[in-house]
């Protein structure tokens, strides 16, 4: 067997020969945004500024951790993160963190369980799913769907592997709910891209999104795009715009008359 060479300096000379080696990857000419290693992991954990995460996590230009990469790959551990977030004492901005870190966990311990259970409806879906496709449109997986906000993410997801947590949850309801496509096409394309790439927490939470591994559907409106991704997004043409809508009506024309949601009183989405 062929041995990688360990012996190069810099991201840019790694990125090259790894490009050679595995020619079969896409080249995107684009490094992503997180050097990688132990050390770089923790100076990122430093750098978050915790005490801004309660009121800015849904935001997609707000204070995030953007530690997944490292937790993923090891390079730092979930307890380690957890500890380091309690040192900062009770707030809500811990409570909410701290939180996050616990879903990550609680999904990890559902794969431990139930194995390649998860890659199968975990439960009844809440809404009917019978005619969605079981292949990914070509102009979802090209970026090219028309709907800017929709190709946008797209774009951020295939340049750099990453993105927001709401802007993995809105891709995700458009692509099963919008769009209807299988869950399970959509969870597969999107991890194959992911440089945080986390197997049950990525899986699980488009079951979430589904319905299938929560109590209702997740879908979000124009207003709610507009409010937490409005400042980094380029506005959709309000003509055919499939967002643009109430909740209520959304639901109608997505699940039917029988299907009757409950609102949030947080963030005015389904979650």
């Amino acid at each position: 067997m062929k041995r990688l060479r360990t012996d190069l300096e810099g991201r840019e000379a790694i990125a090259d020969y790894l490009q050679a080696e595995f020619s079969f990857l896409e080249n995107t000419g684009v490094l992503a945004p997180h050097p990688g290693g132990r050390s770089a992991g923790l100076e990122r954990l430093e750098q978050f500024q915790l005490e801004k995460y309660g009121k800015q996590r849904n935001f997609l230009d707000g204070e995030v951790g953007r530690l997944s990469p490292y937790i993923s790959r090891g390079c730092i551990e979930l307890e380690e993160v957890r500890q380091w977030a309690l040192r900062h004492g009770k707030s809500n901005s811990v409570e909410k963190f701290v939180s996050e870190l616990a879903w990550r966990a609680f999904f990890h311990l559902v794969y431990e369980e139930e194995g390649d259970r998860i890659l199968k409806d975990m439960e009844k879906p809440k809404v009917s799913m019978r005619h969605h496709q079981t292949t990914l449109p070509e102009d979802i997986a090209s970026g090219e769907t028309g709907i800017p906000s929709m190709d946008t993410f797209i774009a951020m997801l295939k340049e750099t592997g990453y993105l927001h947590n709401h802007a993995r949850m809105y891709l995700a309801s458009y692509i099963v709910h919008f769009r209807r496509v299988s869950w399970r096409v959509g969870a597969d394309w999107m991890y194959g891209l992911l440089i945080d790439g986390d197997f049950a927490s990525n899986h699980l939470s488009w079951q979430w999104v589904a319905s299938t591994f929560s109590h209702k559907p997740y879908i979000f409106n124009r207003e709610n795009l507009e409010r937490y991704a409005g400042s980094v997004l380029s506005g959709d043409p309000r003509k055919g715009d499939p967002f643009n809508y109430s909740y209520e009506e959304l639901s109608e024309q997505l699940f039917g008359s029988e299907y009757q949601p409950e609102r949030s009183r947080t963030s005015g989405s389904y979650r």
